[in-house]
């Protein structure tokens, strides 16, 4: 029975906060980059077979009778490999996703380098292992080991691909095979494009669910659902749908549950939503306060102090820039959790940012700024707003610096939060949100209420408080 693409988004997203998330790409993963499929790799090498490569399914063999009728030769095949992967595409939306999450472990049987380079692209230092004898090598600082199960574009002569190559992969891989198995164990695996006919995989499967059987960890894979559209006659569409089925059954014995698309292209919907629900684990609060109007400072410290804490408690991340009178109450307030508690953890709970305060080098000031905050907002789902002001020349003035977070916040696809009943810049940021909420929040109506509530300012600070931590609530939930 196929599982709803709503948990897996959920129980992947906690693997991810967990630090136990892993991906299996396959090589429908790649497809969208304009790469061909297996069918395709091998046209020419079935053709010179005499055979049809669209009447084969065993691809594994054919590759097998080329080489053999070739002398035990593979030269042939190495090219093809060579030629198709290494002319230039793009890296997918798929792909870039996937690099933005904090994912260290990733095994492919691709020979391309997309998940490398994408995580290269996002700033990220991979540590792939091609061969055997890398995996005694551990790169220093790096973000993600990336497991090359069949090999690389960069050694098509020891790609994976023959019958020969299979049957030999216990002498020849092994170290692959035991690590795939402790990492089955020990992670939770997304498995995306891949068909599982792969005589590697099933066997280290098989071992676990020998070993583990009824306590083996659950995995997730991502199927094509069988469409009748997709067949030319109604029985053939019957008999894939049966077939389907069944597997997805036999999949349910090694623990892996199957959550099926009606089409390739929502899978960079389905991994964009996994990462918009991890993000909105963190929260950014932007606010400065010289004057903190008619509340009085002691009563609205109190109230970023306590709103900090309750964000720690309901295990959201925090992350401050130590804005102007702002800053020491959100510090406070985590730590007064994070102290109160066993758990104490203080990095997983605040992420501090303070700004540099004066030039020193060539980039101007407001551009280092500028690109501090988009550093700062990158990671979080949602940016909360309070009070916003400054002392200029002994006036005092809106805070500059967070109508630009409010702006930075939206290009980063963040849900925008500014309690307007604490005043100033706040203030002006709700009526902008409140003018357009579905922009600013998405399309839950009861997010847009509490939004519209949080400017009342006949609301206690208690109020406002407890009106925010529901409004992050439904936002995480909804995602």
């Amino acid at each position: 029975m196929p599982v709803t693409k709503r948990e897996v988004v959920r129980k992947f997203t906690e693997a991810l906060h967990e630090g136990t998330a892993a991906v299996f790409a396959g090589a429908g993963l790649s497809r969208a980059a304009g790469y061909v499929d297996w069918k395709g790799l091998l046209r020419q090498i079935a053709e010179d077979l005499g055979l049809d490569v669209d009447r084969e399914h065993d691809l594994v063999s054919l590759v097998q009778y080329h080489r053999t009728a070739r002398g035990g030769r593979r030269a042939e095949v190495n090219q093809a490999i060579l030629d198709e992967f290494t002319r230039g595409s793009e890296v997918t939306e798929s792909h870039r996703v996937l690099a933005s999450l904090p994912i260290q472990t990733y095994w492919t049987t691709n020979y391309d380098k997309f998940i490398e380079q994408s995580l290269e692209e996002a700033g990220k230092t991979p540590d792939a292992k091609i061969v055997p004898e890398n995996l005694s090598i551990t790169m220093r600082r790096r973000d993600a080991v990336v497991y090359k199960m069949h090999g690389d574009v960069t050694l098509p002569h020891a790609a994976v691909i023959s019958k020969d190559d299979y049957e030999d992969y216990e002498r020849t891989r092994a170290l692959y095979s035991i690590n795939l198995q402790g990492d089955l164990v020990s992670k939770t695996f997304l498995f995306l494009g891949f068909s599982f006919t792969d005589p590697n995989l099933a066997l280290v499967l098989a071992r676990i669910r020998a070993l583990l059987e009824e306590n083996a960890r659950t995995h997730y894979a991502v199927f094509k659902r069988v469409l009748e559209d997709d067949y030319e006659s109604h029985e053939d569409y019957l008999y894939a749908k049966t077939k389907q089925e069944h597997q997805i059954n036999d999949l349910s014995r090694y623990g892996i549950e199957a959550v099926l698309l009606d089409r390739y292209d929502e899978i960079p919907e389905l991994l964009g939503t996994i990462r918009d629900r991890f993000r909105m684990r963190t929260v950014f609060v932007s606010g400065a306060a010289h004057d903190y109007g008619p509340h009085g400072e002691s009563d609205a410290i109190r109230f970023v102090h306590d709103l900090s804490r309750d964000l720690a408690d309901k295990d959201y991340r925090v992350v401050s820039g130590f804005g102007l009178g702002i800053g020491s109450a959100v510090i406070n307030g985590v730590l007064n959790y994070v102290f109160d508690s066993k758990y104490q953890h203080l990095d997983e709970h605040l992420h501090l940012r303070p700004f540099p305060q004066f030039q020193t080098g060539d980039l101007p000031r407001s551009e280092l700024w500028r690109r501090y905050r988009q550093e700062m907002l990158a990671p979080s789902g949602a940016a909360v707003f309070v009070f916003g002001n400054k002392l200029v020349d002994g006036e005092v003035v809106p805070s500059n610096g967070m109508v630009e977070e409010f702006e930075l916040a939206l290009e980063a696809g963040a849900h925008v939060i500014p309690i307007g009943a604490t005043g100033f810049t706040a203030r002006k940021l709700w009526e902008r949100a409140t003018s357009d909420p579905a922009r600013h929040l998405g399309p839950n109506a009861k997010a847009h209420d509490l939004l519209h509530q949080l400017g009342d300012e006949t609301l206690s600070f208690d109020d406002l408080r407890h009106r925010t931590l529901h409004l992050l609530n439904i936002l995480r939930d909804t995602r």
